[in-house]
């Protein structure tokens, strides 16, 4: 009784009925799956006893709103519940058991990118009858992503532990995080705000990748990350002149447009400056960071990752592209301008210390910096591959001697298209269904 008080304000309006009708229409909508699971019950199994009891003792319950946010290199996908005084309050951490692509937004339509920004889930983007034991869609492209001329969609948070752009948990994951939703949903949530990050948004995160392509788009993911970190409260969104603003409207009775240059904007002066506290003192810590030796690095993937509690699959589980995770991910030394004589690797040295690992990178980038044709080969040139994996991929560029561009200026306005290949798709995959 206590959270009907609490939310009557925030969510207005007929309460829903039961989550019955939505997971209906759901299996109406253009983006879903072909046909019903073989237990089309999944869609209602009860949250866990431990996790209610866990909601209990951080003081929300079953029916309180939800937050969900993740996180790439991590791997991990975070629970937050509304308490009744109307703040979230962090739950619990799912281990993400696959996530395909690089560090970096999605950009287009089979670019295998797990997207990064601000996304809106609501129950008709529940899909109990998934082929992929149970599945919601994130809400890509939003705003932001259209403004930027971004394609692609049906991204899912979904089981099968298969990733082709999406965010891939166990069975038993999905089912719990299908149930706290749904039950979200049933206590009169209208919307769920998703919250998707590269990584932590972290001091020491933000020093290391300084120099990545990103930064300039990651700076405005970390803006509303620590909207999010002060208020503990869901981030009020907008996009204008192809940028996010967050906890901002426009003054004067005007709108934000995302193609349009930013209006005057309004916003909550004791927050704002809360805001700008927290990003002055964490603005310091990468300073320190810095002076500390920390270097300026770009994360390489064969094809995504998983958290490290699968590493050893000994749940026998089939997982998508097992090939691209044994490779694991490689740190490539970035010139940031503040004193390294290193310039970033070729795509093929890139390859090289892929394929040699991280103990050969410090003596390639050496090579590179002390003869930079050393990253062109003489070899006669190969055979471009229609398919493999990133590591196949690059190795031609090797052979043949082909470079591309280098990245581009961290001052860039909007995020880089991120270079990927043009790999199989995992079993069972269907690029142009729901998952």
């Amino acid at each position: 009784m206590r959270f009907k008080k609490a939310f009557s304000a925030r969510f207005s309006g007929a309460r829903m009925s039961g989550f019955a009708l939505a997971a209906g229409l759901a299996s109406l909508l253009a983006g879903c799956e072909d046909s019903v699971t073989s237990s089309p019950m999944r869609a209602y199994y009860p949250v866990p006893p431990e996790t209610l009891a866990l909601m209990r003792a951080k003081g929300t319950d079953q029916n309180a709103p939800v937050l969900i946010r993740t996180y790439k290199k991590e791997a991990e996908l975070e629970i937050w519940k509304m308490k009744a005084d109307g703040h979230y309050t962090y739950l619990k951490t799912f281990p993400m058991c696959r996530w395909s692509g690089q560090l970096g937004p999605k950009v287009r339509e089979g670019d295998r990118q797990v997207p990064e920004g601000f996304y809106t889930i609501t129950p008709g983007q529940m899909n109990p009858n998934s082929a992929y034991y149970l599945s919601f869609n994130v809400g890509y492209p939003n705003a932001y992503d259209r403004a930027l001329g971004h394609t692609g969609g049906s991204i899912m948070v979904h089981g099968v532990c298969s990733s082709a752009g999406c965010f891939s948990m166990t069975d038993q994951q999905i089912a719990e995080i299908y149930a706290i939703a749904r039950d979200g949903f049933n206590g009169g949530q209208r919307e769920i705000q998703m919250q998707s990050y590269p990584f932590h948004m972290t001091p020491e995160n933000m020093a290391k990748y300084r120099a990545d392509p990103n930064i300039a788009f990651w700076k405005q993911l970390k803006e509303g990350a620590d909207n999010f970190e002060v208020s503990k409260q869901e981030v009020a969104v907008g996009v204008c002149g192809k940028h996010y603003v967050f906890n901002e409207t426009a003054a004067g009775g005007a709108r934000l447009d995302p193609m349009e240059p930013c209006p005057e904007l309004k916003h909550d002066d004791a927050l704002q400056a809360q805001v700008e506290a927290k990003e002055t003192e964490d603005e310091a810590k990468v300073a320190e960071f810095i002076s500390q030796g920390v270097k300026p690095i770009h994360t390489v993937y064969a094809d995504g990752g998983q958290n490290p509690v699968f590493a050893n699959n000994t749940g026998g589980l089939d997982v998508s592209r097992p090939d691209a995770l044994a490779q694991g991910p490689v740190d490539i030394p970035l010139d940031d301008g503040k004193g390294s004589k290193k310039k970033p690797l070729p795509p093929a040295v890139q390859l090289a210390a892929a394929k040699a690992g991280a103990a050969k990178q410090a003596q390639v980038a050496s090579a590179v910096s002390t003869n930079p044709a050393a990253g062109t080969a003489s070899a006669p040139v190969a055979e471009k591959p229609d398919s493999g994996s990133m590591l196949n991929k690059m190795m031609w560029w090797k052979e043949s001697g082909q470079q591309q561009a280098g990245p581009v200026s961290a001052d860039a306005s909007e995020p880089a298209a991120t270079q990927t290949a043009a790999v199989p798709l995992p079993p069972r995959r269907q690029e142009s269904a729901g998952q």
